[in-house]
């Protein structure tokens, strides 16, 4: 038994433009045809599959057989993935990048970067984003190495000419606890007093920093390369740490985490920077996006200093 042949994608057309508008005339007016093209179409189309796809006996209007509304929500899907196509490549033509490559770093608020990457979707929706998450050097890292046109990284513990710095907002690092740790059960800490508990660090996964500490204040740490895995270790109560108050605000107010009175490291703000290689500046997209963390960073507070992590 031979298969069924491959249907034209104007059949497909002409079979969704029936389906959505109820009728033969309905479809003709839609796509400007004749009604006899309509049905022409229709009719090939169900040769093409060996299928009856419309019920036209006993009704005014076609409907739907069960084969027909499955082959239905296969026409859409195809269709949609045309007018993708389509949309790719008008935006190609137009100067849009095809992909834009970005990297994040895990200090940035993550409701923000949802808002924004939200608008972007909207805006561009036929510019595929590729979103990479990366602490301390690996933002740098991945831009430096050309496998990101852009990214949003804390401070930069390094200079580097061929990189563009553009200040895009900042976070505030808070250092906290869960409520049964013993610093946090101690209420106001003399000086010093961290550094004979365990301290969870995040640790960098890129050769920019490797082997650097920051703000490592305790004589013991872990270290991590994940701020998830670091934030569910500090509600388990295995250690203390600074975090960003965004990512701990519900903890806070709910009790799992406690805000740590240290004098020596009350907390303080972390900049955040857009940065990108210089020979080689974002397109229209990606230019797009840094604007918009640059309108949604000008409302933070002003970074004080690097705080550390």
């Amino acid at each position: 038994m031979s298969g069924p042949g491959v249907p034209t994608f104007d059949q497909l057309q002409i079979f969704l433009a029936v389906v959505e508008t109820g009728s033969f005339a309905g479809a003709a007016r839609k796509l400007n045809r004749a009604v006899s093209v309509i049905s022409y179409g229709v009719d090939n189309l169900e040769a093409q599959l060996g299928l009856a796809l419309f019920e036209r006996e006993g009704t005014k209007k076609p409907r739907l057989t069960e084969a027909g509304r499955a082959v239905s929500a296969e026409a859409r899907g195809i269709a949609q993935g045309v007018d993708g196509l389509r949309a790719k490549v008008k935006g190609m033509l137009d100067g849009l990048e095809a992909e834009v490559r970005l990297a994040v770093d895990v200090m940035v608020p993550p409701a923000r970067l949802a808002s924004l990457l939200r608008a972007f979707s909207e805006e561009f929706p036929s510019v595929t984003l590729r979103l990479s998450i990366e602490a301390l050097g690996g933002v740098a890292s991945l831009v430096m190495d050309r496998r990101a046109v852009f990214g949003v990284s804390g401070p930069l513990s390094f200079g580097h000419d061929e990189l563009e710095k553009i200040v895009v907002g900042s976070v505030e690092l808070v250092p906290v606890a869960a409520p049964d740790h013993p610093l946090a059960r101690l209420g106001t800490l003399p000086p010093g007093a961290g550094r004979d508990h365990v301290q969870l660090v995040l640790t960098d996964r890129s050769a920019l920093t490797e082997g650097r500490d920051f703000g490592v204040l305790s004589r013991r740490t872990w270290r991590l390369a994940d701020l998830g895995a670091k934030h569910a270790l500090l509600r388990e109560g295995i250690g203390w740490g600074n975090m960003p108050l965004p990512m701990v605000e519900a903890d806070l107010a709910s009790g799992a985490l406690m805000r740590l009175a240290m004098p020596d490291f009350p907390g303080g703000a972390i900049s955040l920077s857009a940065i990108y290689r210089r020979d080689a500046p974002p397109g229209p997209a990606a230019s797009w996006l840094l604007r918009q963390f640059i309108a949604c960073g000008a409302r933070d507070k002003a970074a004080f200093g690097a705080a550390e992590i």
